[in-house]
């Protein structure tokens, strides 16, 4: 972990759910390696190679394209479609003149891993094949228009009255479908939600796989939904009472705890003392005399035994000491 994400740790809890949130239900950037953040339904996910597709010219007629596709996805009507090519971030479809996109997420059995070179071959593999799709955003004024194979998997109505019979606040059940960097996505029975990093744990997260596994049975809370749109956001941490907000309760300066040492980083170490409750050992704090870096004196994994030096629960702070631990 880099010092400023270390720093970010630290800091106070993420501020409220914005639009950029519910846009990383479609960002497919788990294939980036260098951790960019690429929405390929507003870049080039309507492109072939590179090229944009043109604007659709409809020829004289009493109803247009969009609007025969929006009374489709208002029927919750399913269709075939071929693929017809591909970006990093999903499939791309045609429908008379219409030019489609299907998140790689949206996709039924598509590999899990997050090598660029594997998922360009996987997506590479679908060009061609016929899919059963079923519309789940369309926006004329922005030509986008979104299709899901998992949606596909339901009856007609199905998705919609799911959306209506769940409320914020709902445990609900569901399956992890995908991990990326940005969260979980998993599907609640044909309508899938996203679990983002910050709400998986109460504690510091480095990619979604160290909680969850693909395919794996959760429950959830539902934390916002987006009726227009059939989005909803999840939160696994939610479940369970907040760590922090009782620290200063629970433990006090000068008390030795037990814990595990999870990241070894140039200015320290972080150490876990309960589920969602981390400290920081300072580089200062972690022994007597001289050392090359941290690593020279714990390991990730390594069970300790700390003081507490410092508490605040407000701003997520817990500081702890190696030194002077009486055996």
């Amino acid at each position: 972990m880099s010092t400023d994400s270390s720093r970010e740790y630290f800091a106070s809890p993420p501020p409220e759910l914005d639009e950029s949130y519910w846009r990383a239900l479609l960002n497919e950037h788990d294939g980036l390696s260098n951790g960019e953040i690429h929405d390929p339904v507003s870049e080039d996910a309507f492109s072939k190679d590179g090229d944009s597709f043109p604007p659709p010219i409809y020829e004289s007629q009493e109803e247009s394209d969009w609007e025969i596709i929006r009374r489709l996805m208002e029927a919750d009507s399913a269709i075939e479609l071929t693929v017809v090519g591909f970006n990093r971030g999903g499939l791309l479809v045609e429908w008379r003149s219409l030019h489609g996109f299907i998140p790689a997420s949206q996709l039924i059995d598509f590999p899990a891993s997050s090598n660029p070179v594997q998922r360009q071959k996987a997506l590479i593999s679908r060009v061609g094949e016929t899919l059963h799709l079923r519309i789940i955003e369309l926006n004329e004024e922005q030509s986008r228009l979104i299709f899901s194979e998992r949606a596909a998997r339901v009856l007609p109505g199905e998705r919609a009255d799911l959306l209506s019979r769940i409320r914020m606040g709902d445990t609900i059940s569901g399956v992890v479908t995908n991990l990326c960097d940005f969260g979980a996505f998993v599907d609640l029975g044909g309508l899938e939600g996203l679990i983002h990093i910050s709400e998986l744990s109460w504690g510091r997260v480095g990619h979604p796989a160290e909680i969850l596994g693909r395919g794996q049975d959760i429950t959830v809370h539902v934390l916002d939904i987006q009726q227009d749109v059939g989005r909803v956001a999840l939160s696994l941490k939610r479940l369970h009472p907040d760590p922090w907000a009782t620290v200063q309760q629970r433990y006090h300066i000068g008390e030795i705890v037990h814990g595990v040492i999870t990241n070894v980083v140039d200015f320290g170490a972080f150490a876990r003392i309960e589920e969602g409750l981390e400290g920081l050992i300072h580089v200062s704090e972690l022994a007597e005399g001289h050392f090359l870096h941290p690593r020279n004196v714990v390991s990730e994994g390594q069970e300790i035994d700390a003081r507490i030096l410092s508490i605040d629960g407000h701003a997520r702070r817990l500081g702890l000491t190696l030194r002077a631990i009486s055996s």
